[in-house]
């Protein structure tokens, strides 16, 4: 089980190499298998540091990271911008103090690489020179040609590009003109395969020496989200050259499902996203049984994972040595069944505990120029509501608590620490004095559906069988973990979600629906009578039954115009915990 701590930086920035391109690239980054992909606001250093923490230093070398995407006009122009998403030396970047010499935190050659920087952009002349900010901190520049928010739209960027061709051709090349390093780019699948390979080729004759696809369109978001189509993956695999890199991105919800995705794709390495959010492990190996230790349990059907409090220890530990430069506080071991349980009956030892370590940093500092944000800081909140979701779901108080923690308040956020590891302790206790029974819960079963069975949706075999295509119970099943473990969050389906009223259909989508529906119901009657020998003129072929409806913007959640997806709660100390059937579907 490898180690939280990690070497303190010595290095110095390597020397430029000649620049290689496709395959000779990735294979000079030693051929990753694992990636984390870039988030927004969310693949910062801390959590990537986290996630490599899971890692023996031998599959280190076959993690491969990402940081959050970067607005790539914001980080050229605003000195500010930079400095509170982008730290690679002590000094902002950018400026005439900065030392490239002297690696700080992100693409620290010690500890941060392989890394990609991810840029979103629209003008090729702000993404090069925005690039060429970042081009001595990491291996590759990456062009986001896939985030689907609202806010991409409005500023014609991510997915919102796709129909614009050249000026995704012109925004590759460009860097591939003129910057040291290699540029990559990710991408979305169109309706059809032809079309998503055409977009890919172009993509690639532009310059990209590394596809990523996610195996979903544009419109798959928030309740839409569905499952990825591997099918178009391996389509493209089996249409680009071979010596095409590609990674596959989506699906991936637990440590299993990565080989699934490379067998089935046939890409060279399986990107992760929201899977790595909920469970940071998700790229690691369990432990053989009998050598768990104390950060991963295992119950008696034998399924296990790696314990909030364990992962949540593991994080702050980081934050600590790296985002605040000092000793994380002096811990207890971790809780395991037969260890002393006196201190969970001590009350006072809350406080006690946490004046044992050294005196807290604030988040904003005074003079000399310091810097008053970090962005490993302002992430932690978000981080810790997506990890812990089924753990608050039970204990309300706990996720009341972490909500009123204000931004930067690590010792808060240590006292947050503090009540996890209590109740984790308490749930190890009574799930052996109860034989495992603490833990059975009524299983949710699928939502009722007020209308026919819905139709399955494209080729049956364009699907992985893996994946329920029509419901994510079974999915959730096989996912559940006890809610003291990391476990991935199954998104319901969208016919799941709208049958419970997660999302509605706009008043202009029904009217066109009615519409279609209309011409359907007279289509079946012409030729019902044509059948029974009424002939009165040819069928009219309006050519509207098979039209889908594209413009789904007005179905999506507001929520999808404003974050990422990752939402923290609002405080309602009367509001009760979340049943498993919310949890599944929303």
């Amino acid at each position: 089980m490898a180690s939280t701590s990690a070497p303190t930086s010595t290095a110095t920035l390597p020397k430029p190499k000649p620049r290689l391109h496709g395959r000779a690239f990735y294979e000079s980054l030693g051929s990753p298998k694992f990636v984390v992909a870039p988030m927004v606001d969310q693949s910062e250093f801390a959590w990537r540091m986290l996630t490599r923490s899971f890692l023996t230093p031998q599959e280190n070398a076959k993690l491969l990271a990402y940081t959050p995407m970067f607005h790539a006009r914001l980080f050229e122009e605003t000195p500010k911008y930079r400095d509170t998403h982008f730290q690679a030396t002590k000094q902002p970047i950018g400026t005439p103090d900065a030392d490239p010499t002297n690696p700080f935190l992100d693409g620290n050659p010690s500890f941060d690489r392989p890394l990609f920087v991810q840029f979103c952009a629209n003008d090729p002349e702000h993404l090069l020179h925005a690039a060429k900010m970042v081009a001595p901190y990491c291996d590759a520049v990456d062009l986001n040609l896939g985030c689907p928010q609202g806010i991409a739209r409005k500023g014609h960027y991510g997915a919102f590009l796709q129909e614009n061709q050249d000026l995704v051709y012109r925004l590759i090349n460009t860097l591939h003109q003129n910057l040291s390093i290699p540029v990559t780019a990710k991408i979305r699948i169109l309706d059809t395969k032809e079309d998503t390979l055409a977009y890919a080729k172009n993509v690639l004759s532009a310059g990209a020496s590394i596809l990523t696809v996610h195996g979903r369109r544009r419109e798959q978001k928030g309740h839409l989200t569905g499952v990825a189509d591997w099918g178009y993956i391996r389509y493209l695999r089996e249409n680009l050259p071979k010596e095409t890199v590609i990674f596959a991105n989506g699906n991936i919800l637990q440590h299993g499902d990565i080989e699934k995705c490379l067998e089935v794709t046939g890409a060279d390495a399986v990107m992760s996203a929201e899977g790595n959010l909920s469970d940071p492990s998700v790229f690691a190996a369990p432990p053989p049984v009998g050598h768990e230790g104390r950060e991963y349990w295992r119950g008696r059907d034998g399924k296990g994972g790696y314990r909030v409090d364990a992962v949540f220890r593991r994080y702050m530990d980081i934050l600590h040595k790296f985002a605040l430069e000092q000793e994380p506080p002096n811990r207890r071991p971790l809780f395991v069944v037969g260890d002393d349980e006196v201190w969970l009956r001590d009350t006072t030892a809350r406080n006690d505990d946490h004046e044992e370590g050294p005196a807290r940093k604030k988040l904003k500092q005074d003079g000399a120029g310091k810097r008053s944000i970090s962005p490993n800081i302002v992430a932690v909140r978000p981080h810790l509501f997506h990890l812990l979701r089924h753990f608050v779901s039970r204990h309300t108080d706990i996720r009341d608590t972490l909500a009123r923690t204000s931004p930067g308040d690590i010792s808060g956020i240590e006292k947050v620490l503090d009540m996890v590891e209590r109740r984790v302790a308490q749930g190890l206790i009574d799930y052996e004095r109860t034989d495992g029974k603490s833990i059975e819960e009524l299983v949710p079963e699928p939502a009722k559906q007020n209308s026919e069975p819905p139709q399955k949706e494209g080729n049956k075999d364009e699907i992985d069988p893996e994946y329920e295509s029509e419901s994510s119970i079974a999915t959730a099943k096989a996912c559940k973990r006890p809610w003291w473990i990391t476990q991935p969050i199954v998104r319901p389906l969208p016919k799941e979600a709208l049958a419970k009223g997660a999302i509605k259909i706009s008043k202009k989508d029904k009217k066109k629906q009615q519409k279609e529906q209309a011409t359907v119901l007279a289509a079946a009657s012409a030729v019902a009578e044509y059948a029974n020998g009424n002939h009165p003129g040819q069928l009219e072929n309006t050519g509207k039954g098979n039209e889908q409806i594209q413009n789904i913007e007005d179905e999506l959640p507001e929520s999808d115009e404003k974050d990422g997806g990752i939402k923290e709660p609002s405080i309602n100390p009367s509001a009760p915990g979340l049943t498993n059937d919310e949890l599944l579907n929303g």
